[in-house]
């Protein structure tokens, strides 16, 4: 998996919020939906709050600062589409999760 860095374990991962991680220099929240893996932008754009803290509901995670909601497939805000946190590439191979670094 050229270009890929694993970052945690799935089993890791919490049901109801994100995981915070960290690949060359760039800050991720990972969340678990199903049995996917999604890779997020960490901070939220209106008041830098770690997405990674805030609270999952089926695909989309609230801020725990101030309530934007984000879809964590696609990194969408869902109340202004032109929102959008940047999103990153993840594979997982077994228990085992990588993101394209």
């Amino acid at each position: 998996m050229a270009g890929f860095v694993k970052v945690a374990r799935k089993s890791e991962l919490p049901a109801d919020s994100g995981y915070y991680v960290e690949v060359n220099g760039k800050e991720m929240a990972l969340f678990k939906v199903g049995d996917e893996v999604f890779a997020i932008y960490q901070t939220c754009p209106h008041a830098g709050a770690p997405l990674s803290e805030g609270f999952l509901h089926g695909k989309k995670v609230t801020c725990p600062w101030h309530g934007w909601e984000f879809d964590v497939t696609n990194g969408q805000c869902t109340f202004n589409p032109e929102i959008q946190q940047p999103v990153y590439k993840v594979k997982v191979k077994g228990d085992d999760v990588y993101v394209q670094a």
